[in-house]
């Protein structure tokens, strides 16, 4: 038998506990040892191993709440799980990394830039990724507009897409409004389904907590206390660019993302997201974060293709200087 004292400090304990102890409860109905509140004080009663795994949970449990500014018996039973499957977060040093506890795991940066995208997002109103596929702009994103929907900052979560692959005319597509244009958002969808159990998500759309919806329908709205995504910015045009920036009201924040090797618009040119970098470089609470191919964190053949690329492009471009073209 063990027994073994946790002094919390720098807590708020009421937040901690919940009401009546509501966050200590999902512990003690998965462990048997025992676990008693005393004023700032936690004490632990029971074999070596659950005192030690239930001491990691509670200092995740404070981490959680420092960070994100809340905590529910749902978080801690997410805490409970990722513990038990050995996906806590232990080093210290990597705590300012942690952008979300999802109902998976905890996402958090992983490379010096998702790293330095973090911070940028976390200290700027408008923060643009730029960077290659697979790179995590858009999951990160998203992951920061749940944590900042969890903890109260904004009121709501707008993610939209250019639907440049219908012109954004949708109205000869088949299906309602929403079959038109699930297609062109499903990747948005994708993410928050990672994130937020089921009935949650659902239950956020219908209630319009998140939105997501094409770009062409973000014209007219101011958006108070809100978290917008622009992805796939690339294919924004310069006036839509101009459009979505100039939406954002008091309390709000907005990342842009996307590929500018991957612009699908007529033009090159024409792309908002190659204008923006010049015109918004110097400007105060904007922030320019961008990736290259180390960055990459989705299947490993993925860094290989596109070095196979970019091979390929600089080895025609070399011909083409060479031919005089």
């Amino acid at each position: 038998m063990k027994e073994k004292t946790l002094k919390l400090e720098n807590v708020d304990l009421i937040s901690l506990f919940g009401f009546n102890d509501k966050n200590i409860k999902p512990i003690e109905a998965r462990f048997s040892s025992d676990v008693i509140v005393r004023g700032d004080n936690i004490i632990l009663k029971g074999n070596d191993e659950e005192v030690d795994t239930i001491e990691r949970i509670v200092k995740e449990m404070v981490f959680v709440l420092n960070t994100t500014g809340r905590l529910t018996s749902e978080d801690v039973e997410t805490i409970i799980d990722l513990t038990l499957q050995g996906k806590e977060i232990i080093n210290d040093n990597e705590y300012d990394n942690i952008v979300l506890y999802s109902k998976k795991d905890a996402i958090k940066a992983k490379t010096p830039n998702q790293i330095s995208y973090i911070r940028a997002v976390r200290e700027n109103d408008i923060c643009f990724a730029i960077g290659p596929a697979g790179t995590g702009k858009t999951f990160l994103a998203v992951a920061s507009a749940v944590a900042s929907l969890k903890k109260g900052s904004v009121k709501k979560i707008i993610l939209s897409r250019p639907a440049v692959e219908a012109g954004e005319s949708l109205g000869f597509l088949p299906g309602d409004f929403r079959e038109k244009i699930d297609p062109y958002l499903r990747p948005l969808y994708d993410a928050l389904e990672d994130m937020l159990p089921a009935e949650q998500l659902r239950n956020y759309i219908e209630r319009g907590v998140i939105e997501i919806v094409p770009l062409a329908y973000m014209r007219g709205r101011t958006l108070n206390n809100a978290y917008v995504i622009l992805d796939e910015a690339q294919n924004a045009t310069t006036m839509q660019m101009k459009m979505f920036l100039t939406r954002l009201g008091p309390n709000s924040k907005a990342i842009i993302t996307g590929d500018i090797t991957q612009i699908d618009l007529p033009s090159y040119s024409q792309s908002g997201l190659v204008q923006v970098k010049e015109i918004l470089k110097n400007v105060d609470g904007v922030a320019f974060v961008y990736f290259d191919k180390a960055d990459v964190v989705r299947h490993k053949l993925v860094k290989d293709i596109i070095d196979a690329y970019e091979k390929h492009y600089s080895e025609n471009n070399g011909k083409n200087k060479k031919n005089g073209e």
